[in-house]
């Protein structure tokens, strides 16, 4: 019998046991910190074995392969030392992988892929696909493939996850957009982060697709030099393609083996035009899946969105509340900024991961009234922007950040929540940091 060592006891940790023990592993999970009770009851209610709050090395290093959890770094000494002595270790996805035969939707980007996952999904479900949707969101990919028996797959991918990837080969790949993100985790070398995304297509085939954004240099460039076999379909806000998606005014055109026009950018539910990119790239998805132009432009006209990105809380005093939690990177910020019509008191900080937010001034001078920081450390944030905004406080809490930002604005104006930082400082996460701002919104 294989032995299944899982690091971390948490979502993927605990989908990957449950999914080695029906397998026929010999499964045991160790977890330096402490796993949740939720968790602990799975494990126990399926007599897997499992430690918290230690590593066991005798029980870890006698593993066949290793599953890693994301948030596990691949340089902590255990993970090296596993390694050294040539102990496979993989991610979640690369393990769960092997255990179906279903078609994958694999999404991954800077920003964005969260609100493409969940509309990919809704249009392959509209029409009447058996699919399912995990990986960087909602129950685990290898915890769905115990519980389902979808056709289909939508995967939310992140770097971290992709990291740990061999074998895995989705047949749609899209990449989004590439930004700086997670600079911390890579050495602070923005070369091995956009590696790390583009490992999404490295054993894609001719038979393949790889929906990119023509418009992201980034990821042009990285195309013009190194060499994917999956067929490219690129979208674009700016310019007429030969092959793909792009406006022309204001409709969406598709262009396969023919051109279609898909629908007018002013009928998508949800708009900006960081939302625009994220509906052509699903409903390309969608199409090459032969899924008909009718029931896309249908789904897209009624798909409302994902909580905590530019999630419109409440209206109070003529003041809008906007929670746009999930927004932990400057490029995520900079779309929120722009979607704002009119002045913002704008709620920035918390865990800094290598963040420039030089790009962001020239929105911040035209939009930003006040600046209301909410983060242990926010010196960056202050740097940056003392001599550019009238106003700039700092703040403890969600509700604090909440009371002090009610009094900033004026009716009229918004009060958004878009920290461009992680949440762990102050937060479990950024669902708990758009749960409070929203919590505190409501008891003004």
């Amino acid at each position: 019998m294989k032995r299944l060592v899982v690091l971390g006891g948490g979502e993927s940790g605990v989908g990957t046991a449950l999914l080695g023990k029906l397998k026929g592993y010999e499964v045991f999970v160790t977890d330096k910190g402490t796993i949740a009770e939720k968790y602990k009851s799975v494990l126990l209610n399926n007599v897997i074995e499992f430690e918290d709050g230690e590593h066991t090395r005798s029980k870890i290093f006698s593993a066949d392969v290793v599953m890693k959890s994301p948030g596990i770094p691949d340089n902590v000494p255990l993970v090296k030392e596993l390694k050294e002595k040539n102990i496979l270790v993989i991610s979640e996805i690369e393990f769960a992988n092997e255990f179906t035969q279903a078609m994958i939707v694999g999404i991954t980007g800077s920003n964005g892929k969260t609100t493409t996952t969940l509309i990919t999904h809704y249009l392959l479900e509209k029409a009447g696909f058996n699919v399912g949707v995990a990986g960087n969101i909602g129950d685990s990919f290898a915890k769905q493939l115990v519980e389902y028996n979808y056709d289909q797959y939508v995967l939310e991918l992140s770097s971290f996850q992709l990291d740990g990837v061999d074998k895995f080969k989705p047949h749609i790949a899209v990449i989004t957009n590439i930004t700086p993100d997670h600079l911390d985790r890579y050495d602070n070398d923005f070369d091995k982060y956009i590696a790390s995304k583009f490992k999404i297509t490295k054993n894609q085939t001719e038979k393949d697709f790889l929906i990119y954004d023509a418009d992201d240099k980034v990821i042009t460039n990285w195309l013009d030099n190194n060499i994917t076999k999956a067929t490219l379909v690129p979208f674009s806000l700016k310019e007429n393609l030969d092959y793909g998606v792009f406006l022309r005014k204001d409709k969406i055109i598709m262009k396969l083996n023919k051109e279609e026009v898909l629908m007018s950018v002013t009928d998508l539910k949800l708009q900006g035009k960081h939302n625009a990119k994220n509906a052509m790239a699903s409903a390309m998805a969608a199409r090459l899946l032969k899924v008909r132009k009718e029931t896309i432009a249908e789904s897209l006209s009624d798909f409302e969105g994902v909580e905590h990105r530019l999630e419109n809380v409440q209206k109070i005093n003529g003041v809008q509340y906007v929670n746009d939690s999930k927004a932990t990177n400057v490029n995520a910020t900079y779309y929120a900024l722009e979607c704002m019509d009119g002045a913002t008191v704008w709620i920035v900080g918390g865990v800094d991961k290598g963040n420039d937010y030089a790009d962001l001034l020239p929105l911040v001078r035209e939009k930003v009234k006040g600046i209301v920081c909410l983060g242990l450390d926010n010196q960056k944030i202050i740097e940056t922007f003392e001599n550019v905004v009238d106003v700039l406080v700092q703040t403890a809490g969600a509700e604090e950040a909440v009371k002090v930002a009610h009094k900033i604005a004026q009716k009229g104006d918004t009060v958004l929540l878009s920290p461009a930082c992680a949440s762990f400082d102050l937060f479990d996460s950024y669902e708990d940091r758009g749960i409070k701002f929203k919590e505190a919104v409501k008891s003004l």
